[in-house]
């Protein structure tokens, strides 16, 4: 899907525009498998510039990455998610405890909040 996460002040944000294939049961909206992708995804780059910051690095500064993976994923849909417009998930840093961070998740589209979520992410560690 070619989308990036960027650290804006305290929350990490991704904004998407889903092409058309990605409508799903209701007509003119997005499905909810594509929903629950851009929490995972976001929500593990959300996790690893968190991780960063408190380390006092930065994303891409030539030091080892940190990397994430999905401990746990919860995907709440709180209404349809309209097709044509562009999407923004936004995350919020909940806690980091040596290698977990857990991130809030939201997804709104137009300013309606859609879906909401929690990620556990999970460090790989740079052996792997």
């Amino acid at each position: 899907m070619r989308f990036r996460s960027y650290l804006e002040g305290d929350e990490a944000v991704l904004r998407f525009t889903p092409s058309p294939e990605y409508t799903g049961g209701v007509p003119g909206h997005v499905y909810g498998g594509l929903l629950a992708s851009l929490l995972d995804c976001h929500g593990a780059a959300a996790a690893s510039g968190f991780a960063h910051r408190a380390r006092g690095r930065e994303v891409g500064d030539g030091g080892e990455p940190l990397r994430f993976v999905t401990g746990t994923l919860t995907v709440v849909y709180r209404r349809p998610t309209p097709m044509g417009v562009e999407l923004t998930v936004r995350g919020r840093l909940d806690s980091i405890s040596g290698r977990k961070v857990v991130v809030a998740l939201e997804l709104s589209a137009e300013g309606e909040v859609c879906v909401t979520g929690e990620m556990v992410a999970i460090q790989i560690p740079p052996e792997l």
